[in-house]
């Protein structure tokens, strides 16, 4: 294998949010031998490697500024499928999107779903993502059976939950650090029916918003929130839920029938009548303090009207509501987006979230999008982020004229959460510093990882942009 050096070969990669970009060596392998041919060569060179899946991760987790990418997206094939017990096997560029598509019609769905089909199942385990259902389907590595993966050194590992459990426990959430992993066995979830009946509840305040998360969560499958983070005063924190659970329709032929792709595929028209792909520069053109204050309180508004309404949607329809506007990251162009979502244990949530929104209200820098969602523990993963508790995602422009003020209030936000004992997300993270990630993180933690750094990756091969800024002391071990 050959890959030139040089300038000349340097690409450009951007993260998906737009909010930073660096040039890199980029390589694409189709199999696991060609990946193990990259390895040997960053031995000889001494450059390093990070690990890129589709290309999902809001900031700086697959960049790595003049040195190799590997790109796993050609690595994309399902090589086994089983409707009989749901068991799937895939390599790690099959995207989810590939995954639910080709497996629904027999009745199986992936448990665990990030807002976007459009991720990786390689990388939704590298960093062991989250859905709307984790207080109680947990993460995505829950529901891997077994996976082999490329070690630095080159030798391939085989980890199940009794083989090489310790790395079956470790791999996974650990954001590339460790190996590469070149296909997986998955355990589907059965469903008899492709839709979920959503019911929409508004609430007051924040304290409502949790307590509704609270009650529904053990009479439905999926639930999820939106705040109006606009909003101040006794309203602070008001907001929507959708509590979704699977229908049990009258007649079995509309089983059969929502399991039909046609059925699932998001529409080309929003209401029938807007093409969805231009439906970015509605959101472009409300991407501005008085558009946002006008399009919360119109939403919540709606929101009251809506209060107690139940429909029913298609199961693609709810979980990947971020894939009903094609490149809606343009609303955020040209400075990008940057996503702020904390993780917090339930008895600090409400004072830790108050807090969160109204310093988004005294920078008088207001979040695009606020979401709300319920967790439980993941403490079984060497590198976990979920507790007892709930995740708040806030959405910004990084805009070049209030840059710097975001980045001040970033680091006020993440101060407030490592105070509530609460952890961050490395998937969705651009601004974390490293103080505030290895206090979020906690001292074991952090001694266990680079043990298993030194175990695994002795030579330091895999390195990224995010694993530099965040923990360099990963890279620098004697």
């Amino acid at each position: 294998m050959t890959l030139a050096l040089n300038s000349a070969a340097l690409q450009m990669l951007h993260a998906w949010g737009e909010n930073t970009r660096a040039r890199s060596y980029l390589h694409q392998p189709t199999t696991a031998a060609e990946l193990q041919a990259v390895f040997a060569l960053a031995q000889r060179t001494g450059i390093s490697i990070a690990l890129r899946g589709a290309g999902q991760s809001y900031g700086d987790a697959a960049l790595n500024s003049e040195q190799f990418v590997v790109c796993l997206s050609q690595m994309n094939r399902i090589t086994h499928w089983s409707p009989a017990n749901g068991v799937v096997e895939v390599e790690p560029g099959v995207t989810l999107a590939q995954l639910w598509r080709h497996c629904i019609s027999d009745g199986w769905w992936p448990p665990v779903v990030s807002g976007t089909m459009f991720t990786s199942v390689g990388g939704c385990a590298a960093m062991n993502i989250h859905g709307k259902n984790n207080w109680q389907a947990g993460n995505f590595a829950q529901h891997i059976l077994e996976f082999t993966a490329v070690l630095p050194a080159g030798n391939s590992v085989r980890c199940s939950r009794t083989e090489n459990s310790d790395l079956f426990h470790a791999i996974p959430g650990s954001f590339g650090m460790l190996g590469c992993i070149t296909a997986l066995r998955l355990q589907l979830k059965r469903i008899h029916t492709g839709l979920v009946s959503v019911t929409a509840l508004a609430a007051p305040n924040l304290q409502t918003m949790l307590q509704l998360l609270d009650e529904h969560k053990d009479s439905s499958d999926y639930v999820v929130g939106w705040i109006d983070a606009a909003a101040g005063g006794t309203g602070l924190g008001r907001g929507q839920i959708h509590a979704a659970s699977y229908y049990n329709p009258p007649y079995a032929a509309l089983h059969a029938r929502s399991l039909l792709l046609q059925h699932q595929d998001l529409p080309a028209r929003l209401f029938g009548v807007f093409p969805a792909r231009y439906a970015w520069l509605g959101l472009r053109l409300a991407n501005n303090a008085p558009g946002l204050r006008l399009v919360n309180a119109l939403k919540y508004a709606s929101a009251r009207l809506q209060h107690g309404h139940t429909y029913l949607q298609s199961l693609a329809g709810f979980n990947f509501l971020l894939d009903y506007v094609p490149d809606w990251k343009r609303a955020y162009r040209p400075g990008g987006l940057i996503q702020h979502q904390s993780f917090i244990p339930k008895e600090n949530a409400l004072n830790a979230y108050q807090q969160l929104l109204e310093a988004c209200k005294n920078a008088r820098l207001l979040p695009t999008l606020a979401v709300l969602k319920r967790h439980q523990p993941d403490a079984q993963y060497a590198l976990s982020y979920c507790p007892d508790g709930y995740s708040l995602a806030l959405d910004f422009s990084a805009r070049v004229r209030t840059r710097q003020r975001l980045t001040t209030l970033l680091a006020q936000l993440d101060q407030i959460v490592v105070a509530a004992q609460g952890r961050f997300y490395f998937a969705k993270d651009s601004a974390l510093h490293p103080a505030t990630a290895r206090a979020s993180l906690g001292a074991a933690t952090l001694t266990n990882l680079m043990a298993l750094k030194q175990r695994c990756d002795p030579e330091n091969l895999l390195q990224s942009n995010l694993s530099r800024r965040l923990l360099p002391e990963l890279h620098s071990m004697e």
